[in-house]
């Protein structure tokens, strides 16, 4: 098996990619990757930061030489702004590939990713996913997709095993869970994939609140809902701002709860999140797709990042990175910018020092689901965020129940 090593990492390659190269001699421009993220409205925080982290991936690829198998061909980014909307996503990805682009990677939201694979596979251009968690996004049998990040169903399912593990490494017993999500496909999918392994794993009541995904100003009402049925743990997946809003009226509300345990949620292991929701935030734990914290190679990256950008590069970033240089390596092994040809040699990379916490190399299967991919467990510990959860993947001590242990763990 041949290996790539350097700036596109470790690859190995488990199959020959099918393909006629179409790349003539006088294809030296740059080969063109489309970014379809919400960077404008009220998702243009996260939309930019991942939009940054796929520039920055093409930066660091042409910094290293570009493409090598083709000549030294640099990689362009061409931008396309979903605003949040999946009838936008779908036409800005038409427009970035009727502009030439190869590849695209996105988009963040479970509804417009389902727009780009459509998009993508009319058009036979691959897609690397590199953050949306619907399950549904890959079960249409499509062969143009790929998806970095665990499904819903491996969040739910890993999220559900890894709290009654906590559970039972502090000698508690986790009996009742209530559940607050926000509507829709992301939501709903990370629920009731949780429920179904909650119950596979003993507990007895997982009890369903959710709240607008719109004009959803004020977390108490649910939050009141959640603390009825007297739970163990409050459990909750949103996005940034809804999750804030949901730890704060957890705090004003003074529940006695062993948790706050985020599922695929968008804000809890956010490194904003600590300083933002101050005293409500300690000892927040979150169960989610994240960066591995204990790789040089993704310190290194992140350390860089902030001194460019001025932010921290959050897991959504370092995902968007991923996916470009999934991109690059598949342009790399297949030595061709036919995206039919590209397709096929993405579906065959193995790549063996993954950004992210993963069970083993980022390999596609045959629906082009990350077949290693996991959810790890953080914590809100001392005002930013460690990885807790499993030990192998473990920045700090875990604190469970909240509250206890704060200063020396577990």
């Amino acid at each position: 098996m041949k290996k790539l090593v350097g700036a596109l990492t470790a690859v190995v390659v488990m199959g020959a990619a099918a393909c006629g190269s179409s790349t003539g001699p006088d294809d030296t421009g740059p080969i063109k990757i489309g970014s379809v993220h919400p960077t404008t409205g009220a998702l243009s925080g996260v939309g930019g930061l991942m939009h940054e982290g796929a520039a920055m991936a093409v930066s660091d690829i042409n910094a290293a030489g570009g493409i090598a198998s083709l000549g030294g061909r640099p990689l362009e980014l061409v931008e396309g702004d979903s605003q949040g909307k999946a009838d936008v996503g779908r036409s800005e990805a038409q427009r970035l590939i009727s502009g030439g682009a190869v590849a695209l990677v996105g988009a963040y939201q479970s509804d417009v990713t389902q727009n780009l694979t459509s998009i993508a596979e009319r058009a036979r251009v691959p897609l690397v996913i590199d953050v949306a968690i619907d399950d549904r996004i890959l079960a249409h049998g499509y062969d143009y997709s790929f998806r970095i990040q665990p499904d819903a169903s491996t969040v739910g399912r890993d999220g559900a095993r890894a709290l009654v593990d906590i559970a039972k490494q502090a000698d508690q017993a986790i009996d009742r869970v209530s559940y607050i999500h926000i509507e829709g496909a992301y939501g709903e999918s990370a629920f009731h994939a949780f429920e179904r392994e909650a119950k596979n794993q003993g507990i007895s009541s997982v009890q369903e609140i959710s709240y607008p995904a719109t004009n959803f100003s004020d977390a108490t009402t649910v939050v009141r809902e959640a603390a009825v049925s007297n739970p163990d743990v409050i459990a909750a997946t949103g996005y940034y701002p809804d999750s804030l809003l949901v730890a704060d009226a957890v705090e004003q509300l003074n529940l006695n709860v062993k948790g706050v345990y985020g599922v695929a949620n968008g804000g809890f292991d956010d490194s904003s999140f600590p300083s933002d929701a101050g005293a409500a935030g300690d000892g927040v734990l979150s169960a989610n797709y994240h960066f591995d914290g204990t790789s040089e190679r993704v310190n290194d990256i992140r350390a860089r990042f902030q001194e460019q950008y001025g932010r921290s590069m959050e897991t959504t970033a370092v995902l968007s990175y991923q996916a470009v240089e999934i991109i690059a390596a598949g342009l790399e092994e297949g030595a061709d910018t036919n995206p039919e040809a590209l397709r096929n040699s993405i579906a065959a990379l193995s790549i063996e020092d993954p950004l992210v916490a993963n069970a083993g190399p980022i390999e596609f299967d045959e629906t082009g689901q990350n077949k290693n991919a996991l959810a790890i467990v953080m914590q809100v510990r001392d005002g930013a965020i460690a990885q807790v959860f499993p030990e192998e993947f473990a920045t700090d001590a875990i604190a469970f129940p909240i509250g206890t242990g704060m200063e020396t763990g577990l």
